[in-house]
């Protein structure tokens, strides 16, 4: 038995949600060697592999709940629908919202001791007046064109409302900055990159957090008891010129007026990953400091230039010649024009088609 957060923490047994997920399986195997953990079980719509875990294929958005929680001890809920490649309907851009619905809902008639939700930093929005960096107590001001920001503020709001109505639970919200992977850079991560063509402020400061440094600090709330939210980040953060040098090809930079009329476009066509509400998170700062999680003793195993390079596979891009950058820089470049020239033609068309010629 260990002493955490000023009590005494038996044997637990864990529920994991989006177990199947990168980060629910870094996540599972934190927990599978953690000497308070007696068991866990895997939540996932799809397949749970792994050893020494008890898998629940169900949906969270539907199936029954309070059953699969019953004689837990933790919750740690991480599935999203975001980045599965699902359609992009109507149901799923309320998916996220629904789920983490239903699992404070269940786990409130388990009685359960702990919930920990994964929201994003996003839920500040992206905003010229934003503070630098910003901590847990700032307001939650998410861009209304970004669906994704916007979902993970309701989300933080119906968590908010349970931890009041459930006084003596522990309802944790972690907000991470960009989080990439080896080789991937995630969801967010790549959506931010197709804007990229948007210039950056010259001071804009921006973070990626590794998805390992993710679960960690996942297994670290559970450990602290740390209710409330909870800002995941590295150290620091890096500045426009730090992240052209690690640019393994140079950018082709467009007016912000442009580099909106094609981003609209490219969503419309479903050529985009995300909506065109991406560009203001890639003009912005929203860089947020995590001194209330370093405060448990959780450090990130990664800086932001190590994640940064993680998710943009720059080990390949190095063993690339200089003149076969100088080619990729140039088709970058003939890439955008091109898109340039489309989005155009687009317009001119719908204009002819409104005017009925």
């Amino acid at each position: 038995m260990t002493v955490v957060g000023g009590h005494a923490r038996g044997m637990a047994r864990i529920v994991v949600t989006g177990a199947a997920s990168p980060l629910g399986r870094r996540v599972r195997a934190l927990l599978a060697t953690h000497d308070d953990v007696d068991s866990v079980v895997g939540v996932d719509d799809v397949s749970v592999t792994g050893h020494g875990v008890e898998a629940r294929q169900i949906d969270l958005q539907s199936d029954d709940l309070t059953g699969v929680f019953r004689g837990a001890d933790a919750v740690l809920h991480l599935a999203t629908a975001f980045g599965t490649g699902r359609p992009r309907t109507g149901n799923d851009v309320a998916a996220d919202v629904t789920m983490a619905r239903r699992v404070l809902d269940a786990a409130a008639d388990a009685d359960i001791a702990q919930t920990v939700l994964v929201t994003s930093a996003t839920v500040y929005g992206a905003w010229a007046n934003n503070a630098v960096p910003l901590s847990e107590d700032a307001p939650l001001r998410p861009n209304p064109n970004l669906g994704f920001a916007v979902q993970m503020g309701e989300i933080e709001r119906i968590a908010a409302e349970a931890a009041r109505q459930r006084p003596d639970a522990v309802i944790t919200r972690l907000r991470p900055a960009t989080v990439v992977a080896d080789p991937e850079r995630g969801w967010l991560a790549a959506a931010l990159d197709a804007a990229s063509q948007l210039p950056p402020g010259d001071e804009t400061p921006a973070q990626y957090l590794h998805v390992d440094d993710l679960a960690s600090a996942v297994v670290a709330a559970w450990e602290a008891d740390l209710a409330g939210p909870v800002n995941v980040a590295p150290h620091g953060w890096l500045t426009p010129g730090e992240r052209r040098e690690l640019d393994p090809v140079p950018r082709m930079r467009l007016p912000e007026g442009l580099a909106q009329g094609i981003a609209t476009w490219r969503w419309r066509l479903g050529i985009a990953p995300t909506s065109p509400g991406i560009l203001a998170y890639a003009r912005h700062g929203w860089v947020v400091g995590a001194d209330r999680l370093i405060e448990t003793g959780w450090e990130p195993a990664n800086s932001n230039e190590e994640a940064y390079v993680a998710g943009h596979e720059a080990s390949a891009i190095e063993q690339i010649s200089p003149q076969r950058r100088q080619e990729l820089a140039l088709g970058v470049a003939g890439g955008v024009l091109a898109a340039v020239i489309a989005t155009v033609v687009l317009l001119v068309r719908r204009r002819r088609r409104r005017n009925g010629t």
